[in-house]
């Protein structure tokens, strides 16, 4: 027996509050960003701080955390475009 092949694009009317969803997701991310910039300020400040002070711990820990403020930041403001671009591209697997 042989199933014939499916295909289900995604819909963006089949269930209520999409809209509401959208919009909620929409606010994470700005809260995201948001949180992002406090991030690297809290950060830089405290390498700054463990630098000028002679502490490596510290300044280590804010050079860590400003990276680590950046790449969220670059994951959020992505995410949509590495959404569509993984999805366009699962629609072309065989």
């Amino acid at each position: 027996m042989f199933v014939s092949d499916v295909n289900i694009p995604p819909n963006r009317t089949g269930l209520p509050g999409i809209a509401s969803l959208e919009s909620i997701v929409g606010a994470l991310l700005t809260f995201g960003l948001v949180a992002s910039v406090a991030g690297i300020a809290i950060s830089a400040i405290a390498w700054a701080i463990g630098s000028h002070s002679g502490n490596p711990h510290v300044a280590g820990k804010g050079k860590s955390g400003v990276l680590v403020a950046l790449a969220a930041a670059f994951l959020i403001g992505g995410a949509t475009f590495l959404v569509n671009f993984f999805n366009a591209q699962g629609g072309h697997l065989a």
